[in-house]
């Protein structure tokens, strides 16, 4: 029975966590977070650092959604365009992140002509985006948490460049300034 002053669940108690990790930065290695990466007609299971162990040179863009305005209008189809640019400038895999589910991101793949060209990571839980140190609260605008609009651009695992968007712009992390960018290389 209840009894006055009586603790009936364990105190609130208030947990003071530390700060979120640094945006990930040239030298650092990309972390271990298991996503799913759109193949087929099912998501699979991916290893974020074991997918990028392996190759020569590796172009990763994060944006904040599938089928929003910029990532639908610029960003994934220009990667798709300049795939061909892209890898002729040594890159062995273009890899999109977005924090949606995986069947959001193949549909959106498959409306976009990057099914089979580009890796599509749908990082449904943000836990890539946040270990990257490059999520975004976007609640006020019912969005929840997503990942800033950049490109990556990593060799062998390690990231060598990192280019974040202001909010609200789209000026260093599209396919054009990904490929000036390589050829200055």
């Amino acid at each position: 029975a209840y009894k006055s002053g009586a603790a009936r669940f364990p105190p609130v108690t208030t947990q003071h966590h530390s700060k979120p990790p640094a945006m990930i930065a040239p030298g650092q290695k990309i972390p271990s977070v298991k996503i799913k990466q759109v193949v087929g007609e099912l998501p699979t299971e991916v290893d974020t650092a074991e997918l990028f162990a392996g190759k020569k040179k590796a172009v990763l863009f994060s944006l904040p959604g599938a089928f929003t305005p910029t990532c639908s209008q610029k960003h994934l189809p220009g990667y798709v365009e300049r795939l061909n640019e892209l890898t002729e400038n040594g890159v062995d895999l273009v890899a999109c992140l977005s924090v949606n589910d995986a069947f959001v991101m193949k549909a959106w793949a498959e409306q976009s002509g990057a099914l089979g060209k580009i890796v599509m990571l749908a990082d449904g839980s943000a836990t890539f985006t946040k270990a990257l140190g490059i999520e975004q609260d976007l609640g006020a605008h019912g969005m929840g948490v997503r990942a800033l609009r950049g490109v990556f651009v990593i060799e062998n695992g390690e990231v060598k460049s990192v280019e974040i968007e202001p909010p609200g712009k789209f000026d260093v992390s599209g396919a054009e300034a990904c490929v000036r960018s390589l050829k200055k290389k």
